[in-house]
């Protein structure tokens, strides 16, 4: 079995390998760079687990910044029929695209 972690960031958890690419809240940091995720809530070496209260004393996985990309549009629309009421609110969430490098 391959070693792997869970981690939280931007109030969400992730399962982790290494070598894996997932896309988070945006972070600190350009792209190129590299960043350490400190919660980690659950840590495995492929045979033995060691779950946190709430997180593994000494565990860090490092991770590098690809990119930083926008999330799809969500729209908020508010109508009251007939009373002339309308509301359109959009957002795009700001993301960070990270390829874990190592896990310990």
């Amino acid at each position: 079995m391959e070693a792997y972690a869970v981690v939280g960031t931007g109030g969400k958890q992730y399962l982790v390998k290494a070598g894996d690419t997932l896309k988070v809240e945006l972070l600190e940091g350009e792209a190129g760079g590299t960043v350490t995720l400190d919660s980690v809530l659950a840590l495995s070496d492929g045979k033995t687990l060691t779950v946190g209260t709430p997180f593994v004393k000494g565990a860090k996985v490092s991770a590098q910044i690809v990119e930083r990309v926008k999330a799809p549009k969500v729209v908020a629309f508010k109508k009251k029929r007939r009373k002339g009421y309308k509301r359109k609110v959009g957002h795009r969430q700001q993301l960070t695209v990270l390829r874990i490098a190592s896990i310990g």
